[in-house]
């Protein structure tokens, strides 16, 4: 396309502001509170789990259940959302998990946690398919995705920076005659209900609809979605059950599930293990898990930031699983609580690295229904590492008194993973230059 519309670097970097300020920060923002409730019940185990008589395997079961939830919705939510409205759909979910994970202040039963913890899973499901795959590319080309997705999932780490240190603070004050945690889950389920209602208002589907875009900003955004689409459909038109069968979504489905495997292992179980190693209160664990956010943050931004100027994308998503297990392995032989401390640092950079640029691969020979449905089937199997994750490692915990065995099983997972992403086809790292 040669149009002076097109061609106008003026244009292109006032449209990708706007889209950067009305898509991306609201998509952020919905993030954090998204990855806040999620991870509320990690800290929320400093006690409650004494406190409702919960064990390990209790626990990690519990975690785990809410990726059960997840798979079941995954799919048919991500097709629903890509066929009628994602910014309504996003806003469906967040009401949902509000008023489910505040529910969760109020359960006494085992049965109790594991039926919330599915329904939280079932309530939350396709929230990020549909940001990968109906949001984002609707107003950022391939080469631009990394960058972007990076930028939207530093709410990963945002939130652990502002949740540890208010979950452990929360944790020790009384709600009403409440517990910390019972007042935790409250206190972090009511901004999603809040912020669905402004986020109808503040984003817009696509740039048709965009009411802050110029016309000539309008016109460039839609002539790269076109371009774009055109360029994937002249390689190969994807049905949703062609791209369910193509061989390199299923070894993405693979690739993830192991990656998430090791993520949601290490997640759920990084605050248990901080404070058994060093005998802190709950809420200097809290305060010291921004250390690691801190610095996992600085290099997925950078590895998004790079991958987006060189265009590759294997290496740059492979090297972080990499370094994450060797500091799972290396903290396993460390009893010294600095040395332990350091390699849950080093494990925390490394899996969160390939983040910005996973995301943005399955959308660079997919798109339409088809991205929508297979980036949802991909978010299923990696949710389903998010049950085995958990679960082995409360398990293993359980039967040996230790983490080691599950720290080197969600090591090797992690290698695994990152040795499939180096598989994936390297003809579509390009694409979108």
């Amino acid at each position: 396309m040669t149009s002076n519309v097109h061609d106008s670097s003026e244009v292109a970097v006032r449209a990708r502001r706007k889209a950067y300020r009305n898509i991306i920060l609201p998509l952020f923002i919905t993030s954090v509170i998204a990855y806040l409730d999620r991870i509320n019940l990690s800290y929320a185990a400093l006690t409650m789990n004494e406190d409702l008589g919960f064990s390990d395997a209790v626990f990690g079961l519990g975690a785990g259940i809410f990726f059960a939830g997840y798979v079941f919705f995954e799919i048919p939510g991500a097709l629903i959302a890509e066929k009628f409205s994602p910014k309504w759909w996003l806003a469906r979910i967040m009401i949902s998990w509000g008023i489910v994970s505040g529910l969760m202040a109020f359960m006494t039963q085992v049965w109790e946690f594991y039926l919330l913890r599915f329904l939280l899973g079932a309530a939350e499901a396709s929230l990020y398919p549909v940001l990968y795959a109906s949001c984002i590319p609707r107003w950022f080309v391939a080469r631009d995705r990394p960058r972007a997705i990076a930028l939207m999932l530093a709410s990963l780490q945002i939130s652990s920076i502002i949740g540890a240190p208010l979950a452990g603070w929360v944790l020790g004050v009384k709600f009403f005659g409440m517990k910390g945690w019972q007042g935790l889950f409250i206190i972090e389920a009511i901004p999603a209900i809040i912020f669905a209602f402004i986020l109808v208002r503040w984003m817009a589907d696509s740039p048709k609809e965009a009411q802050w875009l110029e016309e000539d900003e309008r016109q460039w955004l839609i002539t790269q979605f076109e371009e774009e689409n055109a360029r994937k459909k002249s390689i190969k038109n994807y049905t949703i059950w062609q791209a369910f069968s193509d061989r390199e979504v299923i070894k993405l489905c693979l690739t993830y599930f192991l990656w998430i495997t090791g993520f949601w292992g290490f997640g759920y179980w990084m605050p248990t293990v901080l404070k058994s190693i060093s005998n802190w209160s709950n809420l200097a664990v809290g305060w010291m898990i921004v250390i690691p956010m801190m610095l996992s943050l600085f290099f997925m931004l950078w590895i998004g930031h790079r991958s987006s100027v060189t265009g590759e994308k294997r290496w740059h998503g492979a090297i972080g699983t990499f370094i994450a297990a060797v500091g799972l392995l290396c903290g396993t032989m460390s009893n010294h609580p600095i040395w332990a401390f350091f390699f849950l640092c080093v494990t925390a950079i490394g899996i969160y690295a390939p983040f910005g640029v996973w995301w943005s691969y399955p959308t660079t020979f997919l798109s339409g229904p088809a991205a929508a449905g297979a980036i949802g089937m991909i978010n299923s199997f990696g949710n389903i590492g998010g049950f085995v994750g958990p679960y082995i490692t409360g398990y293993l915990k359980n039967l040996t008194g230790s983490f080691t065995l599950g720290w080197i099983y969600l090591a090797g997972s992690l290698i695994a993973s990152g040795l499939l992403m180096l598989t994936m086809r390297r003809n579509v790292d390009q694409e979108g230059s």
